[in-house]
């Protein structure tokens, strides 16, 4: 497992170059456009029309897989067994097997698929109603004879700094697990190779233990998006104290809006995770639920990172606002000071070039050069007071 590591320590190595490279898309790529999508994100979500019959298997998402992909793995503590497979039916005699089988399905579009798993697993058909309709909050519902965890995988594209949600699917099983996602790609490589290498615990635990894995794996992911964002905001700060321009406020806000996306995203699974850890389910061992338990406590902290870092973001708006009226006072400053000087000399000129017939000091001979000397002295004393107040 991963150890929590602080999301604003210092920008280092590759991640200052990547940090560079999405300011550069964020200042010139943040449309209103983009703004409206993350509004989306956040109050809509995608359901059946009306009068649609509970249990109704029809993929709500916005995007469909090019093909429905079928991988099963099937482990105990001597042997394992992987493939892809081609149909459904090859994977259906894993509900009875002894060894721990995990089917992975992705790509939901295809509801033959699903009801046929529905079918021979004895699932609820509220249950797979939940699988195909994506936008889910994160949740646990226990059916007694299987259990049904909803969680989001989330997935950070580099280039444009935006989050994308992606509904995971766990069922558990007495000695299966099924998970289920929207498209090809996912965090579980790590598990899979412990697996293949026998490394750790993992393959002599029960079909429990491997939904704790892939949980933790999804947390776990959330820590490396979170660093990512803690570099950008670190980086966006400094900026804006060196030089606070429009195009990285824009930046500031649209990492604000993801953040929100994250923080909705991630919120209810701390209540999903803690309740499989106290679940009375048989299909949980009490020797599992102290794993999960590690896991909850992983999810506070990233929901405290969240906040720790929406509260930055919100900083740092305040911090533009105020570098800019900083700078705003030091222009008018500048400008107050030169007009303080030429003030008293603009008077002494205007003095000296009213057309009245009766000025003696205009007859002088050194007049011009006297008036040219005391103008000097009383800009230079003006000069010599600004400087001794620190005003200059």
């Amino acid at each position: 497992m991963s150890p929590f590591r602080s999301v604003t320590s210092g920008v280092q190595g590759a991640a200052s170059t990547f940090t560079n490279a999405a300011l550069q898309v964020l200042n010139g790529a943040v449309h209103p456009w983009k703004v409206a999508r993350v509004m989306g994100r956040l109050v809509m979500r995608p359901v059946h029309r009306p009068g649609t019959p509970p249990g109704a298997l029809t993929y709500t998402g916005a995007r469909e897989a090019a093909d429905v992909r079928i991988r099963l793995l099937e482990y105990d503590a001597e042997a394992l067994r992987e493939e892809e497979l081609s149909s459904v039916t090859e994977a259906l005699p894993i509900r009875d097997s002894s060894p721990v089988g995990w089917l992975n399905v992705d790509g939901l579009h295809d509801p033959e698929i699903l009801r046929e798993i529905r079918d021979h697993f004895g699932l609820h058909m509220l249950l797979m109603e939940d699988v195909a309709s994506v936008g889910q909050r994160a949740k646990l519902d226990d059916y007694e004879d299987s259990i049904f965890l909803s969680l989001p995988m989330l997935s950070f594209h580099r280039e444009s700094m935006t989050l994308e949600v992606e509904q995971l699917s766990l069922i558990l099983g007495p000695a299966w697990v099924l998970t289920f996602q929207e498209r090809v790609g996912d965090v579980f490589d790590p598990v899979r190779e412990r697996l293949r290498s026998a490394h750790g615990r993992i393959r002599s635990r029960g079909a429990d233990y491997l939904v704790y894995a892939l949980m933790d794996a999804v947390v776990d992911r959330y820590f490396h998006i979170l660093e990512q964002f803690g570099d950008a905001a670190e980086e966006m700060e400094g900026r804006l104290i060196q030089d606070p321009t429009p195009e990285t406020l824009l930046g500031v806000n649209h990492l604000k809006r993801e953040l929100l996306v994250f923080r909705k995203s991630v919120w209810p699974l701390r209540e999903a995770v803690g309740a499989f850890s106290r679940t009375e389910s048989s299909l949980v061992s009490e020797a599992t639920q102290v794993f999960a338990r590690d896991v909850h406590d992983h999810v506070i902290q990233v929901i405290d990172t969240v906040e720790t870092l929406r509260d930055l973001a919100s900083g740092m708006s305040d911090l533009y606002l105020s570098s800019v009226a900083q700078r705003t006072n030091e222009v008018m400053k500048v400008l107050t000071l030169m007009a303080s000087i030429f003030i008293p000399l603009t008077f002494v000129a205007g003095v000296y070039g009213m057309n009245f017939e009766f000025m003696p000091e205009l007859e002088f001979r050194w007049a011009y050069p006297a008036v040219l000397t005391f103008m000097l002295a009383a800009g230079g004393s003006m000069l010599w007071y600004f400087k001794k107040r620190k005003w200059i």
